[in-house]
């Protein structure tokens, strides 16, 4: 849905170019579109693994220390933001696109499906969705893409670590299936340890057939009709293990390879 542009007043939207504050950014942007929401990705990149995204309502009565950009926090800093949000926000979800679908749309096109996907999961209907990034994903309300919107909007700043700390744990699980590949380190990024595993045990049921180095060279990936591969998911999909973190039910979902 095309956004009409907001009716902010110059000097505020000049502001929020420059707002060094996160939550003053957020604020501007609330006061003519509440409530407001933020929505980011993680895992695009990888070789093996879901694109999983996340939409976040923050409460304005609220204070969030330690959010912002997931990439600069610890694994224990974005663990203790997560139960800060999952506790005190107003409202979360989730959407994982897996390895198939990612195969068959392209990075890109998997993390605005799943943006979409995050933000139609929400308890509330917000007014306004900031994006991180400069591509829109196609939803139902007014959004605004903001550059480097985890580190300048503390909404998009929450659902950038809600997205990395939900993918990072899926990975863990995937790690318990197939040990071999050390996701619990890399996560399925392209390391040297993981082209090596690769190199000796050929792709698990999670790799993206299609990312380069994940199948020997002149091997051709095997999609079916759906877009998925061969022997995925031979014992169904699974939801990560948020039980440690979560202190309220999830609001989302994972798409395994029957979602076309």
């Amino acid at each position: 849905m095309k956004t009409p542009l907001l009716k902010t007043p110059a000097k505020d939207r000049a502001a929020l170019s420059g707002a060094p504050d996160a939550a003053v950014f957020d604020a501007l942007f609330r006061e003519s579109a509440s409530p407001l929401a933020g929505t980011d990705e993680a895992g695009r990149g990888p070789l093996a693994g879901p694109v999983v995204a996340a939409a976040v309502i923050l409460d304005p009565g609220v204070e969030y220390p330690g959010l912002g950009d997931s990439k600069k926090l610890s694994p224990a800093a974005r663990d203790r933001a997560f139960d800060l949000i999952v506790a005190r926000s107003l409202g979360w979800a989730w959407a994982a696109i897996e390895a198939p679908e990612v195969d068959r749309l392209n990075p890109l096109a998997a993390a605005m499906l799943a943006m979409s996907r995050a933000v139609a999961a929400l308890p509330l209907r917000p007014a306004l969705v900031l994006v991180d990034g400069n591509t829109r994903p196609d939803l139902e309300m007014p959004a605004e893409t903001v550059v480097r919107g985890d580190a300048r909007s503390q909404s998009i700043g929450a659902a950038s670590i809600m997205a990395k700390v939900i993918r990072d744990r899926i990975m863990l699980e995937w790690h318990e299936r197939h040990p071999q590949y050390g996701f619990d380190r890399h996560k399925g990024y392209g390391t040297a340890a993981h082209y090596e595993a690769l190199r000796r045990h050929g792709p698990s049921p999670c790799h993206r057939l299609t990312f380069r180095g994940v199948l020997p060279a002149g091997e051709q990936p095997t999609l079916n009709e759906a877009g998925g591969q061969r022997g995925l998911f031979p014992d169904g999909p699974f939801q990560p293990d948020l039980r440690s973190a979560a202190r309220c039910p999830i609001r989302g979902f994972d798409t395994g390879a029957d979602h076309g």
